[in-house]
């Protein structure tokens, strides 16, 4: 991997392809290649079969989701297309069909339990960011301490997803409690705006998302809620409880920073029928239990 690793870094840099992706890929590329040098198979002569023997392997023995298996695909086509200059079959190497799950919708109780059972400041502050303006992990964990704005009372998110950029909204209640940790925080210390508003451990980095994602796991786990829910589903909570509440899904689309409002309007399906006001057609048929 070493080998290629200028070649790969220079069409990063060309296309500027954010940092989380390089990762991503380069965790990748590297596991299928250290399959392959397991084999005893050399880099060059690499083919397609090798790449379908790769994909059962992740799919039997590995027993990963067809979205991970898919986002390995396109790690191994890249390096198999640039890297190698090879020619790409999809018909010999389809991507994996995916079965669409929705995902766990737990009432705003539960929601709100999660976040007063957070004792960490930060903590919380992250949570009620997540949950109060739909932001991704990532995106809270990046964000600095500029991209809060109490006058407009807007968020903005740079270098999202996709590599955009947006604005979303800011919270009455998420700001109480993000100046309370601010001032419990920074009250004593010089910072400026291009600061991480949630610093990790070496303070010239933002906190690890891997340490928000558990932190909820265990908070979840000792309120004995459903084990589906991840930090993640903070952010589908504030979509569908918005549409719930009739926000414009055109403007929801703006804040989650979706690029299709198809995808926005997914959540459609998750929202509570009896909040959209749907009954259902055994209540109006006026029946009475004999």
């Amino acid at each position: 991997m070493e080998h290629y690793d200028q070649k790969i870094e220079l069409y990063f840099e060309l296309k500027n392809v954010p940092l989380s992706s390089r990762d991503s890929y380069g965790r990748r590329m590297k596991a299928f290649l250290s399959y392959m040098h397991k084999l005893g198979k050399p880099v060059e002569s690499i083919n397609e079969e090798d790449i379908q023997q790769y994909i059962i392997y992740l799919r039997k023995d590995k027993n990963l989701s067809p979205g991970t298996i898919n986002n390995y695909i396109s790690a191994i086509k890249f390096f198999y297309t640039f890297v190698l200059e090879k020619e790409w079959n999809s018909i010999k190497v389809p991507r994996m069909r995916r079965i669409k799950q929705l995902p766990v919708i737990p009432p705003r109780e539960d929601i709100l339990s999660l976040i007063e059972e957070t004792s960490n400041l930060k903590h919380k502050a992250i949570f009620v960011l997540i949950y109060g303006s739909g932001l991704r992990v990532s995106e809270v964990a990046k964000l600095k301490i500029g991209d809060i704005c109490s006058k407009t009372m807007r968020i903005r998110v740079d270098k999202a997803k996709h590599n955009t950029n947006r604005y979303t909204i800011l919270s009455k209640t998420a700001l109480d409690i993000l100046r309370t940790y601010f001032k419990s925080y920074f009250s004593n210390i010089s910072y400026t705006p291009n600061d991480w508003l949630f610093p990790g451990q070496n303070k010239q980095d933002h906190i690890n998302v891997k340490t928000i994602k558990n932190t909820l796991i265990k908070i979840r786990n000792k309120l004995e809620l459903d084990p589906k829910i991840s930090a993640h589903t903070l952010r589908h909570c504030f979509s569908t409880n918005a549409l719930e509440d009739d926000v414009d899904p055109v403007f929801i689309q703006q804040m989650l920073g979706h690029k299709n409002l198809q995808t926005t309007m997914t959540y459609l399906h998750m929202t509570s029928k009896s909040l959209m006001g749907v009954k259902s057609p055994l209540d109006t048929q006026g029946y009475q239990k004999g």
